[in-house]
């Protein structure tokens, strides 16, 4: 039986007297790769808070790595990337290198030296996300793109078994955004890390992950991706109130349709 990284269990949530989550369940197993996919308004953010200990659920429980979420310490388990292209600083003074090595900071402390094994270990993130040769640039001098991935291998330098990424694309020029999810689809399949992606592109996501998990308030769907795609549009259309086209594979000729 698979170990389950995350496990929600009849969790809501509401802001005064508003819920903006109903009774989600939500299971995910290690070696996932899970797209959270709902319209703007749905709940995603909310439940993301909720997983990171950052809001306490008014109803139901959490579970990370088998333990109670208000008993849960060990947060370097879990790295967290956020929507960073529209509030970074882009003048901020510091290379790549530098930015990763800040991901180290809990483990190491904030003013103890890194040693010849610590920063191996950096420029392995760096490495990991296909950054080794801007790891002395300046952060600054970086395309949206480019700065994602950094902030990527800083959340990876502490090396968690899960990450969860809320909308990484978001600033992200769109000829780039199939290569960002090919990336992070070789993170998940040769470090074996589980990851939960927040993001609208549906239809994208579908050939990188491994499951879905569909929110508007309710959990409208989760399963594996070929169940997704085999889902009327429709339907889904339904669910998020206009037109969405889900591509699916061609698994004979690597192609795909809509």
């Amino acid at each position: 039986m698979l170990e389950n990284v995350l496990e929600i269990k009849n969790v809501s949530f509401k802001y005064e007297k508003q819920n903006v989550i109903e009774n989600i369940n939500l299971s995910i197993p290690k070696g996932a790769f899970l797209g959270l996919v709902g319209p703007n308004g749905s709940g995603k953010s909310t439940l993301l808070k909720c997983i990171l200990g950052l809001l306490r659920p008014n109803k139901g429980t959490i579970e990370l790595f088998g333990k109670d979420i208000r008993k849960f310490k060990d947060w370097s388990q879990i790295g967290f990337v956020s929507q960073k292209a529209n509030s970074f600083n882009s003048g901020f003074p510091a290379t790549v290198f530098e930015v990763v090595s800040t991901g180290l900071v809990s483990k190491v402390g904030l003013f103890r030296f890194f040693n010849k094994s610590h920063k191996e270990q950096i420029l392995e993130a760096i490495h990991s996300v296909g950054m080794e040769e801007f790891a002395n640039r300046n952060i600054g001098d970086l395309s949206g793109g480019q700065q994602q991935r950094v902030f990527i291998a800083r959340a990876l330098v502490s090396e968690p078994e899960l990450l969860i990424l809320d909308e990484p694309t978001v600033g992200v020029d769109i000829r780039n955004v199939q290569n960002f999810y090919s990336m992070l689809a070789h993170l998940n399949k040769k470090l074996g890390i589980t990851l939960i992606l927040v993001t609208h592109d549906v239809g994208t996501i579908t050939e990188k992950v491994t499951h879905v998990a569909c929110l508007n308030k309710n959990l409208h769907f989760h399963g594996v991706t070929d169940e997704f795609e085999a889902m009327r549009n429709t339907d889904l259309s339904q669910f998020y109130g206009h037109d969405v086209h889900v591509l699916s594979h061609n698994h004979h000729d690597g192609g795909h349709r809509s």
